[in-house]
Parts: C-alpha cells; structure tokens; sequence
C-alpha cells in the first residue's frame, strides 16, 4: 500500500464516521418524539458499517489502476437499520399522543449511551484525522528529499 492509497482509505472512513455522528445526532434531537409521519414514536437508527475486501488480488487490481470499485482497505456505511426496540411506555393522560390507558410511547432512546457512541465516533474521526495528517507529511519529506 502506498501513501496516497492510505490517504484513501482514511478519506473513506471520515466520510462514515461523519454520517455516524449525523445519525446519531438525529437520534439525540428526536429522543422525545412521539409522533412521526409514519406514525407511532420515532425509532433510533444505527448504522452498518462494511469494509471493501482487501484480498490480494483485489490490491494488485488496484495498484495497476484496473479496478475502478473503491479502494480495498476503504470503508462505508452499508446500510442505516432502525433499531427493534420496543418503544418506553410512560403514563401521562394529558399528553395528545396517549393511548385509552393513557400511556404514551417514547422512543427507546438513552441520552447517556449516545453519547458515548458519539464520543466514539468523534474520536474516531480524529484518528483519521491524523493518519491523513501523517501521510500528507510523510508525502511532503518524500518530496523535499526528492528535490534535495
């Protein structure tokens, strides 16, 4: 693997840790809704993420510039699935959304656990962040001793 073949590959993984965070960023802001388009409270949603084979002969495709899927090693988000959870009944008579018991259904959502994934997400894309910082000065040497 050579350096702009990494910087790739950590581009890619950026761009799904971005949508992470996104993703739960709207998990987040609806962690009270009780009623959506669709109807009934609004579910959390994660994200899939899936990484392209980096088999052998994938790379050496790749490295003759004949393979034009994305970059073996790269990742992407596959997919954005709803969480099965069943939704936190709580009673409140008054609220529009209860049910004849009275009982209203709130996402099953926890403000504490999504945080953490977000910290994560974040930290994550700081690490790449940095490997790409790397890269780039690694890059910048070559050249300067190139030049030298």
């Amino acid at each position: 693997m050579n350096l702009f073949e990494s910087l790739a590959i950590s581009g890619s993984a950026l761009q799904a840790e971005r949508q992470r965070s996104e993703i739960i960023a709207a998990n987040m802001a609806n962690a009270e809704t009780t009623r959506t388009e669709a109807g009934g409270p609004f579910h959390r949603r994660e994200v899939v993420f899936e990484s392209h084979g980096a088999s052998t002969f994938r790379l050496a495709l790749a490295n003759t510039g004949a393979l034009r899927d994305p970059m073996p090693g790269s990742v992407h988000i596959a997919e954005v699935v709803d969480d099965p959870a069943p939704a936190v009944m709580r009673y409140q008579p008054g609220h529009p959304d209860a049910n004849a018991e009275g009982y209203v259904a709130y996402p099953a959502i926890n403000p504490a656990a999504e945080m953490v994934d977000l910290m994560g997400s974040v930290r994550a894309y700081q690490l790449n962040a940095s490997a790409i910082a790397a890269a780039k000065q690694m890059i910048s040497q070559t050249i300067d001793i190139l030049k030298s």
